[in-house]
C-alpha cells in the first residue's frame, strides 16, 4: 500500500529536493573524478530518499480509547516519573516522555479519544530534547484532552535541537478520536504525557514505541 506524506512537509520536501538539486548540478559542473563526484551525488539523493522516509505518515492499527492512552509519537520511552504539571492542571501527575530521533518518523497522533479543553503554543529555545530542562525552556505546544469519564491527558510536543516547526491541529472544543494524526514535529524531538495519578502506566524508560499501537496507560 502507497504511504502517504504529511500534508505539512511538502514544502519542506520541496526545498530538501531543490538544493539537492542545485548541489548535484555544481558537483557536475566542479568536480571530475569519479570517486569523489560519485559518492557526493549518492548521498544527495541518499539524503532526500531519507526525508521522504521520516515525513511519511504509516499506516497503523490504533488501539486507543477514551480509557487507553497510546503513544503519540514513535521513539524510545526517556522518562517515566511523578511530575507536577503547572501550565494547566495545577496538580501532580504521572509523565510518560518519549524521545525521537533523527531515523523515527515524526508525525503524531491523538493519544487519547475526548474533547480538546485546551491548547497553548510556547516559542523558546532549542535544547538536546532528550534534557530535562527542554520540557520547559523549548519551543513546545500543549494540549489538553478530557475524555468522557472527565479524566484529563496533556500531551506536549518539544522542538528539539534541529526542529523549528511544530505543527498541531487541536482547537479547544474539538471531538477527537485516539490514532488520528494531530500534526508533527519537524526533526529531532520529543513528545511528554501527562497521565492522572490514579493512571496504569504500562511502559518503563527504554521501551521502544510505536504510535497509535503501544499502549502507554490505562485510565480508571
Amino acid at each position: 500500500m502507497r504511504q502517504k506524506i504529511d500534508r505539512n512537509s511538502y514544502g519542506t520536501l520541496a526545498l530538501v529536493f531543490l538544493i539537492a538539486a542545485i548541489f548535484i548540478y555544481a558537483i557536475n559542473q566542479t568536480i571530475a573524478c569519479p570517486w569523489i563526484k560519485w559518492p557526493l551525488i549518492t548521498f544527495a539523493w541518499v539524503f532526500c530518499i531519507w526525508q521522504l522516509f521520516f515525513f511519511r505518515l504509516p499506516k497503523r492499527n490504533p488501539v486507543g480509547s477514551d480509557k487507553i492512552v497510546t503513544s503519540a509519537a514513535d521513539g524510545k520511552v526517556v522518562i517515566v516519573d511523578e511530575y507536577f504539571e503547572n501550565e494547566y492542571l495545577g496538580r501532580k501527575c504521572k509523565r510518560v516522555c518519549v524521545y525521537m530521533d533523527f531515523f523515527d518518523v515524526h508525525a503524531n497522533y491523538w493519544p487519547v479519544s475526548g474533547e480538546v479543553v485546551y491548547y497553548k503554543y510556547h516559542p523558546g529555545k532549542h535544547l538536546l530534547a532528550f534534557k530535562p530542562k527542554a520540557s520547559e525552556e523549548n519551543e513546545h505546544a500543549s494540549c489538553c484532552i478530557r475524555t468522557e469519564s472527565g479524566a484529563e491527558v496533556l500531551f506536549k510536543q518539544h522542538a528539539g535541537t534541529f526542529a523549528r516547526r511544530i505543527v498541531n491541529y487541536a482547537k479547544p472544543g474539538m471531538k477527537v478520536v485516539a490514532g488520528e494524526q494531530c500534526g508533527i514535529i519537524k526533526f529531532g524531538s520529543r513528545m511528554d504525557i501527562m497521565l492522572p495519578l490514579d493512571a496504569e502506566v504500562k511502559v518503563s524508560c527504554g521501551d521502544k514505541t510505536k504510535a497509535c499501537e503501544t499502549i502507554i496507560a490505562q485510565l480508571r
